[in-house]
């Protein structure tokens, strides 16, 4: 059977979803974990924390809601949207929009891991822009044909819903098979997320963190043919 070279099976976490504590938010330990359904999670100034939560949550493509409103908002143009233009920006956004500045499990060791990743092409971003300005996006991690959401903020409203929506069709539209959000919101389960158990989700994993899909340089996706829910 495949296992983590660094990690127990995810299987064995605990009810609240940890596996381990400890290791180290290098390039090896980071694909080890999500390519094994694990990812890290520090909280407060206790040690480094690896999750593989159960229920898991993921955003089916077929499943993201899109509102006729936000759908007019896209088709304005109020927003550019691009990809992998500024990965630590869409980061430091994640950790200090709204409320986060001085209550974010984005910490400094966290930025510089992630930035090492999208160095190597394992981690990407989807920027909204404004007037020049980044003021919203997401970013996760790519393994194979499995995408994991990390984290999205805005400074404009609907900037993040927008970015979000980017990724989504960009993704369907390069052959991936799973967006991976980690835990349901509120705010997700708005848009059409759903939570899976955690044997069907490190199945899907398994299955698809081989598949020869790439996130590409520019985005597959054209804001001019979204239409929104029951257009």
């Amino acid at each position: 059977m495949d296992q983590p070279r660094y990690f127990p099976p995810a299987e064995l976490a605990n009810p609240l979803g940890l596996l381990m504590l400890g290791g180290e938010l290098s390039v090896a330990w980071l694909r080890d974990a999500y390519r094994h359904g694990i990812f890290p999670w520090p909280h407060g100034q206790r040690s480094l924390m690896w999750f593989s939560p159960n229920p898991r949550a993921v955003l089916e493509f077929s499943q993201l809601y899109v509102s006729q409103r936000l759908a007019r908002t896209i088709r304005s143009g109020k927003f550019t949207l691009t990809c992998d233009r500024d990965f630590s920006g869409v980061m430091q956004g994640c950790a200090t929009a709204g409320d986060r500045a001085r209550n974010t499990w984005i910490t400094d060791d966290m930025l510089q891991a992630y930035t090492r990743l999208h160095r190597q092409k394992l981690a990407h971003s989807v920027e909204a822009w404004q007037d020049g300005e980044l003021v919203g996006g997401v970013y996760g991690v790519s393994i194979g044909g499995v995408f994991s959401a990390e984290s999205m903020f805005h400074r404009v409203r609907d900037a993040s819903k927008v970015a979000l929506t980017a990724l989504v069709r960009h993704l369907k539209n390069q052959g991936f098979g799973t967006l991976d959000i980690q835990q349901l919101t509120p705010h997700t389960s708005s848009l059409g997320a759903s939570e899976i158990n955690r044997e069907s989700f490190l199945s899907r994993v398994r299955d698809q963190r081989d598949w020869e899909v790439t996130f590409g340089n520019a985005l597959a996706y054209d804001p001019q043919q979204e239409r929104g829910a029951g257009a």
